[in-house]
């Protein structure tokens, strides 16, 4: 039987609703449970006044899954930008752990182009844990975008993220606004590419790109159908 579970890997926690915060309103109003994991303190490489701003983002957190509807599972607070000098083993480690636990049929993480270190090496950890087994639940694995990380990122021996999934977030656009605003100290001022109007112009362009007005696009990396 299909698991109705659905996993999201980040780096950071605000990652979750700039990257599928749609997509996760989608999936719980067509019945799925929604969990997140974060692997990152998300401030630490920033201010001396970093003590304070953790409990801030804890608490932004905590705010936009209840605002949203999902469930944080683990929350490990490693140094922020600092994920290089964790072993990846331990990270797969802790995402074995979760898999184990609640056997999600489809994952959403970051990007493996993306600029920044944290979301590469999350993205390389999930694409270990996830690896096919043949007792594994996965049906999907799904990688999503994540404005000033993904779009920064000018490689020129891979390719950049192209979206191959486009999910129709019309319905739920004003409550993923809604949640970013929980997060307003990530956000922003335009023309910075995580503003509200940069993210806005995203899920328009992804919106063009599908028939839709609000879109969010996503790499398929695995499926299986069964």
């Amino acid at each position: 039987m299909k698991s109705k579970n659905i996993l999201i890997l980040v780096a950071h926690t605000d990652d979750e609703t700039i990257g599928c915060g749609g997509t996760i309103c989608k999936h719980i109003e067509d019945g799925y449970k929604v969990f997140a994991m974060s692997f990152t303190d998300g401030v630490s490489a920033r201010s001396t006044k970093s003590k304070i701003l953790k409990k801030d983002r804890n608490l932004s957190a905590k705010k936009a899954s209840k605002f949203l509807g999902f469930k944080w599972i683990k929350n490990l607070n490693f140094p922020d930008n600092q994920l290089d000098k964790i072993p990846l083993l331990k990270i797969i480690k802790e995402i074995e752990k979760i898999k184990n636990k609640i056997k999600p049929s489809i994952v959403y993480t970051h990007n493996f182009t993306d600029l920044n270190i944290d979301h590469k090496l999350i993205a390389e950890a999930t694409l270990t844990a996830f690896r096919p087994t043949p007792d594994s639940k996965l049906l999907e694995l799904r990688t999503f975008e994540v404005p000033s990380a993904t779009d920064y990122s000018l490689l020129k021996h891979r390719k950049n993220f192209v979206p191959n999934l486009f999910v129709d977030i019309s319905k739920f656009w004003k409550k993923k606004i809604n949640a970013l605003k929980i997060y307003k100290t990530e956000i922003k001022k335009k023309p910075h590419s995580r503003s509200y109007e940069g993210i806005t112009n995203l899920a328009k362009i992804r919106g063009n790109q599908s028939g839709l007005k609000f879109a969010e696009g996503f790499e398929i990396i695995r499926k299986i159908y069964k």
